[in-house]
């Protein structure tokens, strides 16, 4: 098959389409021909070198992707050759195959493509591990999203106005339309607005009950100004530094947690379980369209270079899909 190769760390220019061995499934795996696999920043991240796959992962970029079985390995039920499916994956959706862990497939939504079924498994399961399961964010509560227009912001306005929040993003002037339109209920524009005083006017003083953050350091003493009392941060990203001063008693007057995550090294059964918790809270809100993928664009994959310098750019809403 052809995949996706990282010669070497580096620019967009790293990433050359080759011909590598097929994937054989393993025990408790299925082996999925990709129709689609969706762009993610932390794609962008191994690229650079900076988030290796976690050990027994493809070594190719690819973080989910949609398709057909084609094999189906040992210890493996409920799911057969010719099945259609998306899936979370480790590494390796840059590929023609990928083998997935059965516990890691969910089925094609309801009246959506397989193209756009690829852009869903990587930012539900993130975003409702972190907003939902872990921040606990219920109706009537505020949740302020960092980086909106990328693909885990545009879900994660769907998802908290599906379950009654109030939404505030920060993002791009040029993309707030889109967003307001999408269900967000303030979108503050990061690069000349302060979001902390924007947040707490906009909430008459309470603040954001969940943050969730994809900055990180540079973000952290305002993540915590603009938290509501008792309220939950989750940092996902580190787009604003790794290192940062935390001032312990701003934090403990908000009676506030902070929460880092990442999804990707976790063990296959702690994937499952996020898997199930979306097949069973967040598929029904997509089969019943009030929850729905933003595509920006679609790139073949031998081109996954350009997809990357759109991707680094910004400038793009929602994701970037590659097809074969």
């Amino acid at each position: 098959m052809h995949a996706i190769v990282i010669e070497e760390p580096g620019g967009p220019e790293a990433l050359v389409w080759t011909e590598v061995p097929d994937p054989e499934p393993g025990p408790g795996e299925v082996v999925v021909e990709v129709t689609a696999a969706a762009v993610n920043r932390a794609d962008v991240m191994q690229r650079q070198g900076h988030y290796p796959p976690p050990p027994g992962a493809p070594p190719y970029p690819g973080l989910e992707c949609s398709g057909v079985i084609t094999a189906v390995g040992p210890e493996v039920t409920g799911h057969h050759i010719g099945e259609r499916v998306c899936a979370l994956l480790a590494g390796g959706g840059y590929a023609e195959r990928v083998a997935v862990p059965a516990g890691q497939l969910l089925p094609v939504p309801q009246g959506l493509s397989l193209q756009e079924a690829a852009a869903l498994p990587e930012v539900a399961c993130t975003v409702w591990s972190n907003v939902v399961d872990i921040a606990r964010l219920r109706k009537g509560k505020t949740l302020l999203v960092h980086g909106g227009g990328g693909g885990i912001g545009t879900f994660a306005i769907q998802l908290g106005k599906a379950l009654g929040a109030t939404v505030v993003v920060t993002a791009r002037e040029q993309k707030h339309e889109q967003l307001l339109a999408l269900g967000a209920d303030l979108a503050v524009d990061y690069t000349g607005t302060d979001f902390v005083e924007a947040t707490r006017d906009f909430t008459e003083g309470h603040g954001a009950d969940v943050i969730l953050d994809i900055i990180g350091a540079r973000y952290l003493s305002r993540n915590i100004a603009a938290l509501a009392a008792g309220g939950r941060i989750v940092t996902i990203g580190l787009q604003g530094g790794r290192k940062g001063e935390l001032d312990f008693g701003a934090l403990m007057a908000k009676r506030g947690s902070i929460i880092a995550t990442t999804l990707r090294a976790r063990p296959v059964k702690d994937k499952s379980r996020i898997v199930r918790g979306v097949h069973d809270m967040v598929w029904p809100l997509v089969d019943a369209g009030a929850i729905r993928p933003i595509i920006d664009r679609t790139v073949a994959m031998r081109d996954a270079a350009e997809a990357h310098r759109l991707m680094e750019a910004s400038d793009h809403l929602g994701k970037i899909v590659l097809l074969p």
